[in-house]
């Protein structure tokens, strides 16, 4: 994508949440995941690459001892639109036996998470915790549900904190969608 296209996609789109409702959310989420895996020794898995920012922001508040790794599996490849999923990388550390927590982006459609967690099953992993910084609200039901949200986005295309929009804004410090036009009687 070229640069005016980019802001083309920033200005045609509105703030759903702002740096302290993040703040705020960061925090709840820590503390939940505090109250579970605090005494567990888990490994911390981010899914590359949405997950980086959430991840960031939320690891300072995960006050206690943890391991970090990541791994990488996508469906979208900087389209708006999934396909198979990709295993471009998987943890180094291993998995079994483990406590292993998975941050991500958002939970969209779920069909990435839910093949994320098969496979750190698969792999050994003695049980799989998902946090992540949104989950999109859709009226059918997701084959994963996530253990610890953030915030509820609408069923809207939203990017920033790490969601991309063709592959760009994952770098804002807030949540937008982008703005539908209208239907109109000739549509």
């Amino acid at each position: 994508m070229e640069l005016r296209p980019a802001w083309e996609v920033f200005n045609r789109s509105e703030l759903l949440f702002g740096q302290q409702a993040i703040e705020w959310a960061l925090d709840r989420v820590a503390g939940e995941i505090r109250a579970v895996l605090a005494d567990r020794l888990p490994l911390v898995l981010t899914v590359m690459n949405g997950g980086v920012v959430f991840a960031g922001n939320l690891l300072p508040r995960l006050e206690f001892p943890l391991e970090c790794d990541y791994l990488h599996a996508s469906r979208y490849r900087d389209t708006t639109a999934g396909g198979n999923i990709d295993w471009c990388a998987l943890p180094k550390k291993t998995v079994e036996g483990r406590a292993v927590l998975v941050l991500d982006d958002i939970l969209d459609e779920g069909i990435t998470l839910a093949a994320i967690r098969q496979k750190l099953l698969d792999m050994g992993a003695a049980e799989v915790w998902i946090a992540v910084l949104a989950e999109k609200r859709l009226s059918r039901t997701k084959p994963v549900r996530a253990d610890f949200v953030g915030l509820e986005v609408p069923d809207r295309y939203v990017f920033g904190m790490g969601m991309d929009a063709y592959g760009l804004w994952r770098n804002l410090p807030g949540i937008y969608a982008v703005i539908e036009a209208p239907m109109t009687a000739a549509s």
